[in-house]
């Protein structure tokens, strides 16, 4: 049942996909241009091959395809499926305007034909005089016009105003419509894609904590998660990371999981800049799900020679306050998932406890363990707009600082991107999270 279950949701995704490129081609393609052109011709190409290059994105990681055919795939495959959603969002209010502009087209064709006949006087009838020929006050009409009106005398009729006939009326909607959604989608592809690759900028927030002593009040955490290294994002993505966040001189870094997608024999290069990373009381890092897709077991032992310590279900005491962290729940296929009785169990509860946790569902059971903050990501904070109502639907925080009962969660945007290198909506950040004692 469950292969079933499976072969039928990618065959509805496959349909849906193709049903997609079916209306942008007829949209953006069949309707603009003439058939047989080249631009139609180069148009039903396109609609062809770039989404195969983007299922080809996608599935070339898990293919085990070498990572150089990865990076040749990974650029326009993916951002190919960033311009589908924006271009199709932009086409579905053109469709709305495509109407409206038709009938404004239509009424101004038909208006030069109002004016001739609408009170029942030709240009050459007496009744107009010359006023209806629109001569000069006091002109009079030309001897051949003059004798036009004479009594009993047949008259051509004057040519008829041009009008546009229907064909090329939707021609010309069909590519007003068209070249203005192809700008949007495309210029929101474009200013999303700059978002990323320029780096993220850094966010500052300050988490009151109840138990924390006043000697850590103002202590200092850069949170980082969802860094994604692969094959668009990689060692030059990294190096912007370390600077930004050094640059706030933290007193502690917490990369908070999803650091890589793929393997440490093709991304370890990328990931080397973390070990110049300048947390004062150390550098942290938990697994995200991503790093169960990419080799869990060597990314961990990767990220301790580059300076970062492990915290798989474990705890270490930090001045203040208990800083503990947990496997992602992605691990329990490995049977190395979460867990908090490890980490949290034998604690002394008197003391503040910060918690990173990838995921922020696990928020429950840090509720359960008496954890003061909970320090998140996974979420992206949906990454491209509409998906920012997902992201709320699918975790009990979508982005930003929230409570649940005595325990704060905190869920970081992400400072990397999944998929395409696109944010729209959802702004990459390192958040330093300033820790306050109440008896400060």
């Amino acid at each position: 049942m469950a292969v079933a279950g499976f072969v039928l949701t990618v065959i509805v995704v496959l349909a849906l996909f193709a049903g997609v490129h079916r209306y942008l081609w007829r949209r953006l393609v069949a309707d603009t241009t003439t058939e047989g052109g080249v631009l139609r011709r180069c148009g039903t190409v396109a609609a062809y091959v770039l989404p195969l290059l983007s299922v080809g994105a996608l599935v070339a990681g898990r293919a085990g395809a070498p990572f150089w055919l990865q990076r040749v795939l990974a650029w326009p495959g993916y951002l190919w499926l960033a311009a589908v959603l924006y271009l199709t969002l932009a086409l579905l209010v053109g469709e709305a305007v495509r109407p409206v502009l038709r009938r404004v087209l239509a009424r101004r064709a038909a208006r030069p034909a109002d004016a001739t006949s609408g009170d029942g006087a030709s240009a050459t009838d007496p009744a107009g005089g010359a006023n209806r020929l629109n001569l000069p006050s006091g002109t009079q009409p030309s001897a051949p016009a003059a004798s036009a009106a004479a009594p009993g005398t047949l008259v051509a009729d004057a040519p008829a105003p041009h009008r546009p006939d229907a064909p090329s009326r939707r021609l010309f909607v069909a590519r007003a419509v068209g070249g203005a959604a192809a700008v949007a989608g495309l210029g929101t592809v474009g200013y999303g894609t700059y978002g990323v690759l320029r780096g993220p900028r850094v966010k500052r927030i300050t988490v009151p904590l109840a138990k924390l002593p006043r000697s850590a009040h103002g202590f200092r955490i850069a949170v980082v998660s969802d860094i994604h290294l692969g094959p668009i994002l990689g060692r030059a993505h990294t190096r912007r990371i370390v600077d930004t966040i050094n640059r706030t001189q933290p007193d502690l870094v917490a990369v908070v999981g999803d650091l890589v997608d793929g393997t440490v024999a093709d991304l370890g290069p990328a990931a080397e800049p973390l070990a110049l990373l300048k947390g004062r009381q150390g550098n942290f890092f938990v697994t995200g799900n991503h790093e169960y897709y990419s080799g869990a077991a060597q990314w961990i032992d990767q990220v301790r020679e580059l300076d970062l310590h492990p915290l798989e279900n474990a705890r270490v005491e930090i001045s203040g306050f208990d800083l503990a962290g947990v496997n992602d729940i992605a691990g329990e296929s490995e049977g190395q998932g979460p867990d908090f009785a490890r980490a949290l169990g034998d604690r002394d509860r008197k003391r503040a406890a910060v918690l990173l946790a990838h995921q922020p569902v696990v928020i429950h059971d840090a509720v359960a363990h008496g954890v003061d903050l909970q320090l998140s990501g996974h979420t992206h904070g949906g990454q491209l707009w509409p998906g920012n109502f997902i992201a709320d639907l699918a975790n009990p925080t979508g982005a930003g600082l929230d409570r649940y009962g005595d325990t704060q969660l905190y869920v970081s945007r992400g400072a990397g991107a999944w998929g395409p290198p696109v944010r729209v909506g959802a702004p990459s950040d390192i958040t330093v999270v300033e820790l306050a004692s109440l008896q400060a």
